[in-house]
């Protein structure tokens, strides 16, 4: 087995130039001082001796030491001029360094382990893209979204949420129909075009004067779900291309319509705000905003609205969406970080951040998600700073927050609950699942990594981060298979050398990881979250490893055995500890909108929203990057 690439390369000795060109000048120089050299020693039998001498010990140097070159595959090394590297002159064998030139850093290649699996994956490829097997699963997955609308459909139509288990709708998001908006893409890309009708048909008939009668809204959940839908069913029907590429539903124009009025009513957040940062509070009636009552903002909601108000501002060729939204990111690029990493509150009033709690669980996790998808979304544009603070954050996770658990080893990201200098804790939300799918599209770009490694796009930072991508997704896999039900409780904890926390497990004595991960009582529930199917989707897609597709279908087996509601739905859990799990009575909009639409392209071919020509917004509505997508 060839060793892992490791999270840090601070050791590699060499740097990642080509052989560079000596100077004419430079060479006339040398050649005068060697030839000047050789006549003063040839003039005395001494001068003799030593370039006889000299002749011999080079002899003995070519003929004892071996050329040291470093791997391309397997890259192992040694600090020079340490105990490690035993001293300048001589390496860890015992053999004479180089002391010439060094050499050169070969571009990263597939290891050993990767290349057969890569080979595999080939042989396999007809299989496992068009083989009945995948086929039937991705099919199975389209009758779960059909059964989810259909109880939606029966007792919820209209509102925001559907309560299964009762039977009835709730308005939990400010009563947009948020359900609605959010199934109308997946049901595009599914290509369920009954629920195209009934969707856009609704939005057709009400939801404008939903928009105009409503009161208060979130601004952050009213942007990625039904502003985000709006601009991705515009898209999806065939908007941009003067068509409908839809054979049910309005014409897009009424998405796009509704998603301008809409958007005018939200930007009062920002423009009533008295600094950069909007607030969080919209009044859509009257057009007004407030703070929320703490008076403070979630860092990840004011940072996670710039890919939407982009592309509408793209679309209507107005520049005031994306300018206003674009502030915010700006403004933060100002304001003092812990290597990259910021608190999870900001005031709306001073535009500083407020606190120390550093995590990418909730209020922090989507303001790293969108440093590289905004970037991504705008290729060539002048935002090349959004990049650099997304690898500066990157490094700052890897060097405070990623650790291993006890006794196992697996890889989990934790928090700073006080900052910098406080303690580290050891917990993990599943909404954390979100990272190694943002970690894969950040290394590749949303490039298959056969083809960026082929292309030499890739560098060894990039296959770093691409290897914690895998870890991590191996940790929020396990989540979900240490618990008894076999689906992941919201939040887990993860015992640590030297660490405190105990508690309970998930359950499942079988797992090889039950001794590592706690799930303590107030955080056994389960909300049909899409983290970690999202991640997976995106993993398979960029490595095309098959147990991507393993691990999602036993998540969805899961699913169906422990959340399906016969009369229509799917509901969440209390605690997925326990057999049978006691029903929690709800099921959230991102059932329908993210984690089905992400299970359905986890088993799609690549060809289907291609990772190189769409960004996913944070609620999984496809976007597409700016003059490089082509229609579903």
């Amino acid at each position: 087995m060839s060793k892992p690439l490791p999270y840090s390369m601070k050791d590699v000795h060499y740097d990642n130039a080509k052989f560079r060109q000596r100077s004419l000048i430079k060479v006339i120089t040398q050649n005068a001082l060697t030839s000047y050299a050789k006549r003063e020693c040839i003039k005395c039998s001494t001068g003799k001796f030593l370039l006889l001498l000299m002749i011999f010990g080079v002899a003995y140097v070519m003929l004892t030491h071996t050329s040291n070159i470093p791997s391309s595959s397997v890259i192992k090394t040694k600090n020079v001029g340490t105990e490690e590297g035993k001293n300048f002159f001589t390496d860890g064998r015992g053999r004479f360094r180089k002391l010439w030139r060094k050499p050169p850093r070969l571009p990263p290649r597939l290891s050993p382990d990767e290349v057969v699996a890569r080979n595999k994956s080939i042989h396999n490829s007809n299989k496992i893209d068009s083989g009945p097997d995948w086929k039937a699963r991705q099919q199975r997955v389209k009758e779960a979204f059909i059964h989810a609308w259909s109880g939606y459909r029966k007792y919820a139509m209209g509102y925001d949420e559907l309560m299964p288990v009762s039977q009835r709708g709730i308005d939990g998001l400010g009563g947009l129909g948020a359900t609605i908006v959010d199934a109308l893409d997946t049901a595009m890309i599914m290509g369920v075009d009954d629920v195209v009708q009934e969707a856009g048909s609704w939005v057709e008939q009400h939801l404008l004067e939903r928009i105009e009668g409503k009161g208060q809204v979130n601004l952050f959940e009213t942007t990625i779900r039904v502003l985000g839908g709006l601009l991705s069913a515009y898209h999806l029907s065939g908007g941009e291309h003067g068509g409908n590429a839809s054979t049910k539903g309005p014409k897009p124009v009424v998405y796009l319509d509704t998603a301008k009025n809409l958007a005018d009513r939200l930007l009062v957040a920002f423009t009533s705000s008295p600094s950069a940062i909007p607030f969080s509070d919209v009044v859509l009636r009257d057009r007004s905003a407030h703070p929320a009552p703490d008076g403070l903002s979630s860092t990840a909601e004011v940072s996670t609205l710039q890919l939407e108000f982009n592309y509408l501002s793209s679309l209507t060729g107005d520049p005031k969406y994306g300018l206003e939204s674009m502030k915010v990111l700006e403004h933060m690029r100002t304001l003092p970080k812990v290597k990259g990493l910021v608190p999870i509150y900001i005031n709306p009033q001073t535009g500083e951040f407020s606190g120390e709690n550093i995590r990418l669980g909730s209020r922090g996790d989507s303001y790293y998600e969108y440093l590289i998808k905004v970037w991504l979304q705008n290729p060539g544009s002048n935002l090349t700073y959004l990049h650099d603070m997304y690898k500066e954050s990157v490094e700052g996770i890897k060097e405070l927050l990623v650790k291993k658990s006890v006794p196992s080893g697996l890889v989990f990201v934790g928090e700073l609950p006080y900052g910098h200098h406080g303690s580290f804790s050891p917990k993990m939300d599943h909404l954390v699942c979100f990272l190694p799918g943002t970690l894969a599209l950040g290394a590749t770009k949303g490039i298959a990594k056969e083809k960026a490694m082929r292309e030499n796009l890739l560098n060894f930072k990039d296959l770093e981060n691409l290897k914690l991508a895998e870890d991590l997704a191996k940790t929020c896999f396990e989540m979900y298979s240490v618990t008894s039900t076999g689906l992941a409780p919201e939040i887990a904890y993860f015992k640590t050398e030297g660490g405190t926390e105990s508690g309970p497990d998930g359950g499942n004595k079988k797992s090889e990881y039950v001794n590592d991960i706690i799930i303590k009582p107030a955080d056994r529930h389960n909300l049909l979250r899409p983290e970690t199917v999202e991640s997976l989707f995106v993993l398979f897609r960029i490595t095309e490893d098959p147990k991507y597709r393993e691990w999602g279908w036993e998540i969805f087996e899961a699913f169906e055995k422990h959340t399906k509601v016969n009369s229509g739905g799917y509901t969440s859990l209390d605690d997925v500890t326990v057999l049978p799990p006691h029903r929690r009575d709800k099921m959230e909009t991102f059932f329908l909108g993210e984690t089905l639409k992400y299970m359905y392209l986890l088993f799609s071919g690549s060809d289907v929203i291609p990772l190189d020509e769409y960004v996913f917004n944070t609620e999984a509505h496809p976007l597409p990057i700016q003059g490089n997508a082509r229609r579903k």
